[in-house]
């Protein structure tokens, strides 16, 4: 039990960091939809969606820390890295708000490939 204990700290402690960076940014991403949306009828997300994302986001980015080619320029410039890990995060990023639009696709529909065609039916890419 105490091992189990200590990995789940240790596994919760890693994945603060970057759940409250993704807590604090969508906030602001939901307040400026809330903004934008005022008077359209259009429903906005909830917080505790936005904070089931945020800690989704913080896991998926752990996650991929751990694939195998996330560190795939050590020996150049530390700019190299970065530059490869914003992109690498900011497609699992994309990749799950898609996933997250889908499944509401999905339910309204009943079937997943068809949930699938309606939303790239009506998804407003510049609101994606």
């Amino acid at each position: 039990m105490s091992k189990l204990f200590e990995k789940l700290k240790e596994e919760f402690l890693a994945m603060l960091p970057p759940a409250i960076f993704f807590f604090v940014m969508l906030q602001l991403v939901a307040l400026i939809r809330v903004l934008m949306l005022k008077g359209t009828g259009i429903a906005a997300s909830t917080p505790l969606q936005v904070t089931l994302s945020a800690l989704i986001l913080g896991k998926a980015v752990l996650v991929a820390d751990l694939l195998p080619f996330i560190n795939r320029y050590p020996d150049k410039p530390l700019i190299y890295n970065i530059a490869w890990k914003t992109v690498i995060y900011v497609l699992v990023a994309m990749l799950l708000h898609y996933l997250e639009h889908l499944v509401d696709f999905w339910r309204e529909t009943g079937n997943l490939v068809a949930g699938n065609k309606k939303l790239l039916a009506e998804i407003v890419w510049s609101h994606f």
